[in-house]
């Protein structure tokens, strides 16, 4: 039997992790654009219709929406709360009217670009916090821990030809400097084909392996399919190294990066249909995993935060129209034609855009009833 938290913890998770993180984005968008001149209209936590709010002496409405999905803050000269240009407004990078169509292309640039870099600082700060309080976990004797020094039950390696003792030192030609670096190449491709070079008596070896796909629950039930090999170090041991407050954001970008690189790994296979799209979660689903980890305690909750903003910058960034990314690929078009892209075709491909967006709301929320469902 897995426990779960009691459902008020899934409702205060989530507005603790979305409401802060949604609020510092587009804190990013509105400081950066207050910084170049660029007037607010609104900046609203949540969407939909408002519960509270206020006016400031600059004419911004801060507002407190019904909906709790998001947020956004809205320029002088954007149609609505997507920031599509109204095609109403005067268009002119030699009006200094306050309005954001009429700033400089690169301060456009900049204010979209802040909000993503505000949710990266954020993940990037709570990862170095980490770092220099409690260290930064390290194997001892790492060359040992890629040293095969047993086999599990079920072992794909075993069967494929490895032998204990053999030492792994590369997958499909990538180095692996120890044991943690092997199980995250091997954990990300579950079913994959890979070959692994090995010594053995001081002779390199390849070795073709398929690896196995294995489900692996939490504590809480929640199952995810990794890949494995079946195999134990014959050494290494873990111990936690003493990190400085500047040497923790290097490794903390280090972090941010890895779990990058696992995010965009994880969409090739759901692409290339070798994960299942019932992986993708939504908004039912972080509210969900954001209870379980505010029930482990504070520590583990501040991480599922870090990876939530780390998230945020990610998905931002991806170059679809009404996304951040969006914007910025529109901002680099017009870089290199020297003007503006079309108002037609901007409005068709933010109408695209939006279509993809729902679409995707819908297949993750699907996805997330579907998974709260008892199964048989």
């Amino acid at each position: 039997m897995f426990e779960s938290p009691p459902f008020w913890m899934y409702f205060i998770g989530f507005l603790l992790v979305l409401g802060p993180l949604v609020t510092v984005h587009e804190l990013g968008h509105y400081l950066v654009g207050r910084w170049f001149g660029v007037k607010a209209e609104a900046f609203s936590v949540g969407f939909g219709k408002e519960i509270a709010g206020w006016t400031d002496k600059q004419g911004t409405r801060w507002k407190l929406s019904w909906l709790p999905l998001g947020g956004y803050v809205q320029f002088k000269g954007d149609m609505n709360p997507a920031s599509i240009p109204d095609p109403n407004s005067r268009v002119d990078s030699n009006v200094n009217d306050g309005s954001f169509q009429n700033a400089a292309l690169w301060k456009r640039a900049l204010i979209v670009a802040a909000g993503p870099v505000t949710n990266l600082i954020v993940a990037v700060m709570i990862f170095a916090a980490f770092f220099a309080v409690y260290g930064n976990p390290t194997i001892v004797g790492a060359e040992d821990s890629r040293t095969i020094g047993e086999f599990g039950e079920q072992s794909v390696a075993r069967e494929s030809g490895l032998q204990i003792g053999d030492t792994i030192t590369e997958i499909d030609g990538e180095e692996m400097t120890d044991f943690d670096a092997i199980r995250t190449e091997v954990m990300l491709h579950p079913d994959r084909n890979m070959v692994i070079t090995v010594l053995r008596d001081g002779n390199e070896l390849d070795i073709p392996v398929t690896t196995a796909r294995v489900e692996q629950a939490d504590s809480f039930g929640n199952v995810s399919e990794i890949g494995q090999l079946g195999v134990a170090p014959a050494g290494g041991r873990y111990e936690f190294e003493e990190v400085g407050l500047l040497a923790s954001v290097p490794l903390a970008l280090e972090r941010c990066w890895d779990i990058t690189e696992m995010m965009i790994t994880g969409i090739k296979q759901i692409v290339t249909g070798e994960r299942s799209i019932k992986e993708l979660g939504g908004p039912v689903k972080i509210a969900k995993y954001s209870g379980e980890q505010m029930s482990l305690g504070f520590l583990a909750f501040v991480n599922f935060a870090a990876l939530i903003s780390l998230n945020l910058a990610f998905i931002n960034f991806l170059p679809i129209p009404a996304l951040d990314g969006g914007h910025l690929a529109f901002y680099a078009a017009e870089a290199v034609r020297r003007k503006p892209v079309g108002p037609q075709a901007t409005e068709w491909a933010y109408r695209a855009g939006i279509a993809v967006v729902l679409v995707f709301m819908v297949v993750v929320t699907v996805n997330d009833v579907t998974g709260l469902l008892p199964l048989g």
